[in-house]
């Protein structure tokens, strides 16, 4: 169990954050008055949304793995902000599918949202708490920082 623990994923982890952002640029209206008038250029504009949710993924999970460090937590960080990555995009997409055919006011959407934030944080505690052997609180405490940051960054458009 430890040499599982011990590996990164970060196929799935830049996979993952690709589809995510393709689904999220997508489904955006910009996008799609973007596409009618000129799809060259939105093309262009979804690659360079798709970099930077890249990045934006990368930078949270690093900066999980440095929070979790700092409170004496022991993990290694390719594993740590991969998997991270990981449960966070796998977590947010069916949110994301529903948002793509839904209105982001509906109520259904709002739910989706709460929920899957929710699993989300649970299970990025479990990761967290695992990864670097620390108290569930301690572990809580690292995940809250990126949460609520991703919740602000990603997530809060739809939110009501």
């Amino acid at each position: 169990m430890d040499e599982a623990r011990d590996r990164g994923a970060w196929s799935a982890a830049v996979l993952l954050s690709l589809i995510s952002g393709g689904i999220g640029v997508v489904s955006m209206d910009a996008f799609r008055g973007q596409w009618a008038a000129d799809r060259t250029a939105a093309l262009q504009l979804a690659g360079i949304a798709e970099a930077c949710v890249l990045a934006a993924s990368i930078v949270l999970g690093a900066v999980t793995h440095a929070i979790a460090r700092t409170l004496g937590g022991t993990g290694r960080f390719s594993p740590t902000a991969s998997l991270f990555i990981v449960v966070f995009w796998v977590t947010d997409l069916p949110r994301m599918a529903i948002a793509a055919w839904l209105p982001t006011g509906a109520t259904f959407v709002q739910a989706a949202t709460w929920t899957t934030w929710g699993f989300g944080y649970v299970l990025a505690v479990l990761l967290i708490r695992g990864q670097h052997h620390l108290p569930t609180r301690k572990s809580a405490a690292a995940v809250s920082v990126q949460m609520l940051a991703a919740l602000a960054l990603l997530k809060l458009g739809p939110v009501r």
